[in-house]
């Protein structure tokens, strides 16, 4: 069982699925995967009340060099379950999702084969129902199931039907921004380039924005390719990000645009060859769904800046709910905000992921694009501005820095709770720094204007032996001065190995 549970990563499988790199053994094997496939097959079948055999459960994987193998095994597994199984091919974790609720696909089930952002060994997969993504406790009873179901190592014959969904996808969004804007083509006279990492997201260039008029001259890296030449898939990787300022700049761009792997994260870069990305993006998408839904409570993860708060609440008029680190626990509080009356149409995450009330709170990073393209075409038709324009105002931190402490003893999760008990009584006992109120994750702190004049977070990370702490501050050499009293603090924890503070 234990074999099977180490594959959880939060509300995603991901393991090792290509040999090579040294103390990373295997640990996506074919009859492991073949019983993961089969696994989902019998637990749809419970969740929807329907016989196996009436199952149609869609397969789409990113550019992966393991995709092929692991896909084949996957399909065997369905297979042997007595589902059918659909092969979407090359896809978007997004269009995954809406190949359930797609009225000429409509399957009972979906699976993405990705590992996001990790190196090109690694390789995973995420599940979605009509309903949405699956829970975290969906995953460990599907791999519970599996587990049960042992090791499959016999090889049905395929019955695979190939569909072809990034069509309908990508057609999905073309009309989403058209219908938007009031326009066939609302992106003529503007340039506007893509750099897919060489995962999944070159689609966007042919069937989005070129059918909508946009000049696409300067995008780069749109083939498919599982070693990832050129950077990490990854808007919030500096030489990711360093290569789509280059292309704006070099090509004299209006917009530069950045997708990691699976698409469900984006970046940006405006004309002038700034990047839109943590911070910037959540302003930039709260400016345009406070736009349409005044008051909403737009919520974030818990490292988002002062400034945004100031941006979402006293700029704009909503209500800043800062929560949890984790993509499925943003979402999912802004869907629980929602069913007990408070409306919330905006989830956002630093690293990328968002979502929004109007397309089933989905992370998709290319949805997210949509609607900053129709802002754009918008701004562009009324004379009103750029897009870089937009969030000038927003105030930004003097100085913001991430270190992230090692936990060296076995059970580091009870030993980090451990140290934020002791945090938070040093925090009271620090002059100048208090508890913030309404801190949902770790020990958030308010340092005042003697005292760092900013805030820090010391906090569990979400699947790793490490305390993550983020400090930002209004004044030059306030991160240090909170780093220093918070290593004096941390030193006397023999279990934490410190990075340089």
């Amino acid at each position: 069982m234990g074999k099977w549970l180490k594959l959880q990563n939060g509300s995603d499988i991901r393991g090792v699925a290509i040999a090579g790199v040294e103390g990373q053994p295997v640990t996506l094997d074919d009859p492991i995967v073949r019983s993961i496939g089969f696994a989902f097959a019998q637990w749809l079948s419970e969740r929807l009340g329907k016989p196996v055999d009436q199952l149609k459960i869609s397969v789409g994987h990113d550019s992966r060099i393991s995709a092929n193998q692991i896909k084949t095994c996957i399909f065997q597994g369905i297979e042997s379950a007595g589902a059918m199984a659909l092969d979407c091919g090359l896809a978007s974790t997004p269009a995954m999702f809406m190949s359930t609720v797609f009225e000429n696909h409509g399957y009972d089930g979906a699976m993405m084969l990705t590992a996001s952002h990790l190196p090109f060994n690694r390789n995973g997969v995420k599940f979605f129902i009509r309903k949405g993504g699956l829970e975290k406790k969906n995953i460990t009873k599907i791999l519970t199931m599996a587990a049960k179901t042992g090791e499959l190592s016999e090889i049905p014959a395929i019955r695979t039907t190939q569909v072809n969904l990034m069509d309908d996808y990508a057609a999905h969004l073309v009309a989403i921004i058209r219908n938007g804007v009031g326009n066939n083509t609302p992106l003529y006279g503007l340039k506007i380039v893509v750099d897919a990492g060489n995962g999944a997201g070159g689609f966007f260039v042919k069937k989005v924005l070129q059918p909508l008029g946009a000049n696409t001259t300067g995008s780069q890296f749109l083939e498919p390719d599982g070693m990832f030449p050129n950077h990490i898939p990854n808007p919030e990787d500096p030489t990711a990000m360093a290569a789509i300022i280059k292309a704006v700049t070099d090509n004299d761009a209006d917009f530069g645009i950045i997708f990691d792997t699976d698409v469900d994260r984006a970046g940006a870069v405006d004309k002038k060859g700034t990047p839109i990305n943590r911070n910037r993006f959540l302003a930039l998408m709260a400016t345009i769904v406070l736009e349409e839904h005044p008051g909403s409570v737009i919520v974030t993860d818990s490292v988002t800046s002062t400034g945004l708060k100031w941006w979402i609440e006293e700029k704009l008029g909503g209500v800043h709910h800062r929560f949890q680190r984790g993509y499925r626990n943003v979402i999912n509080e802004a869907v629980h905000l929602n069913a007990t009356g408070k409306e919330s149409w905006l989830a956002l995450e630093t690293s990328g992921h968002g979502a929004l009330k109007e397309n089933y709170f989905l992370d998709d990073g290319a949805y997210q694009i949509a609607k900053i393209l129709i802002k754009i075409a918008q701004l562009k038709a009324s004379r009103n501005g750029t897009i870089d324009e937009l969030i000038a105002e927003l105030p930004e931190p003097v100085e913001a820095a991430e270190y992230r402490p090692e936990i060296k003893v076995a059970d580091f999760s009870s030993y980090a709770d451990s140290v934020l008990k002791g945090f938070a009584a040093f925090v009271e006992q620090t002059k100048g720094w208090s508890l913030t109120p309404n801190s949902y994750e770790g020990v958030h702190v308010t340092c005042d204007a003697t005292a760092g004049n900013g805030w820090a977070l010391l906090r569990k990370s979400l699947h790793d032996p490490q305390l993550p702490l983020n400090i930002e501050s209004e004044e030059n050499g306030g991160v240090e001065l909170v780093a220093k009293k918070i290593k004096v603090f941390l030193s006397n924890y023999e279990g934490l190995d410190l990075p340089d503070m």
